[in-house]
């Protein structure tokens, strides 16, 4: 039996706050070093492995790079779809085999992925080859996200709020170590970014804690919901209001900016770890033992698919028509984007959720 995404998270990264556990757990399922060292001891980038496989490993986030699909995940994956999701071609050369937990594209060509060891690579060819920009494995650090204002300006977050940003498009030695915001010292772990719909950005962290930044990520402000467990993700939505979620199924939605937060009834307490808004508006969360919510009501109620494989789901996106594509431990899969179908087509049980629960 394999081991337990736990159980390598403490053999293989032990300075992470159980507080966190299981999500981070789900993001560093594996630990490979990023680095080799050549017949000389000098140090050099060690390539991810071409594998037939790829797609079909572990996968923790997902974006769309104009019309491409764009996934990455363990030993240093980089696996991409022109179809949305039906066929991946594996990237040709990317230099690291350390585990990958975020991307981002800046547009069409140019994009960025982030992951253990302080790792941050760079492609300029949609996805195709990417170049290492930052790396530091001594740090025993890991950036779970990323973000670019523009083709010059971005910055990479994680573990224990460390955090690096570039002014130079991400040039290998343009990166600078900097704070949340002057004065603020927390050393949450910061397990995802996104941005609202006027641009805002939100940083899902532990201990009920969001931050928000009204300045592109130029300064944070710390914000303490009424929950208390750790948050793992969150999206914004096409009304302007955010969501996050995370452990035992507890979920957020604001619609001031993070000031106030009413809970949403997810209709399980499985974990949470990824979300998006359907292009139709739709909205589909997906986490750990196999679940998959569904809401047609704009987020007030969700029907639960757990799906047969009971694994552990970190993203989802839109696929082709009538599918979404979920990405986890079993890599990328497919399954309709209706949940009576998805019911039918993954082998999985339905139960309904009801308005207002706890």
């Amino acid at each position: 039996m394999s081991p337990s995404f736990i159980e390598t998270l403490f053999n293989g990264l032990p300075r992470l706050r159980r507080a966190a556990a299981v999500f981070i757990a789900l993001a560093f399922a594996a630990v490979v070093p990023a680095v080799a060292q050549d017949m000389d001891g000098e140090r050099k980038p060690s390539y991810a492995m071409q594998s037939a496989l790829a797609p079909e490993s572990l996968l923790l986030d997902a974006t769309y790079a104009d019309g491409r699909l764009v996934a990455v995940g363990e030993y240093g994956h980089v696996v991409y779809s022109d179809d949305r999701g039906v066929t991946w071609t594996q990237a040709a050369s990317v230099p690291t085999q350390a585990t990958l937990t975020g991307v981002t594209f800046v547009n069409a060509k140019l994009g960025f992925a982030v992951g253990h060891d302080a790792t941050i690579i760079r492609t300029r060819d949609g996805g195709e080859n990417w170049d290492l920009v930052y790396h530091d494995a001594e740090s025993e650090m890991a950036f779970m996200a990323v973000y670019f204002e523009n083709e010059e300006r971005g910055f990479a977050l994680g573990a224990f709020a460390f955090m690096v940003e570039t002014q130079d498009g991400g040039e290998p030695d343009s990166w600078e170590e900097r704070s949340l915001s002057d004065g603020l010292l927390d050393d949450y772990h910061l397990n995802k970014l996104f941005a609202d719909k006027d641009g805002d950005l939100y940083i899902a962290a532990e201990f009920g804690i969001v931050y928000h930044s009204s300045d592109k990520g130029r300064t944070f402000d710390r914000i303490q919901t009424q929950y208390e467990g750790s948050f793992w993700g969150g999206f914004g939505m096409s009304d302007g209001s955010v969501m996050v979620f995370g452990m035992r199924g507890n979920a957020f939605r604001s619609w001031d900016k993070g000031q106030s937060w009413t809970k949403v009834d997810t209709g399980t307490d499985k974990s949470i770890a990824g979300g998006v808004q359907l292009g139709g508006g739709k909205i589909v969360l997906v986490g750990l033992q196999g679940y998959v919510g569904y809401s047609d009501d704009n987020g007030k109620s969700f029907v639960e698919v757990t799906r047969a494989d009971r694994l552990g789901y970190a993203a989802v996106s839109d696929g082709p028509d009538g599918q979404i594509v979920v990405f986890g431990e079993p890599g990328a899969k497919l399954m309709p984007d209706d949940p009576e179908k998805a019911r039918e087509a993954v082998g999985a049980r339905i139960t309904a959720a009801t308005e207002g629960g706890s």
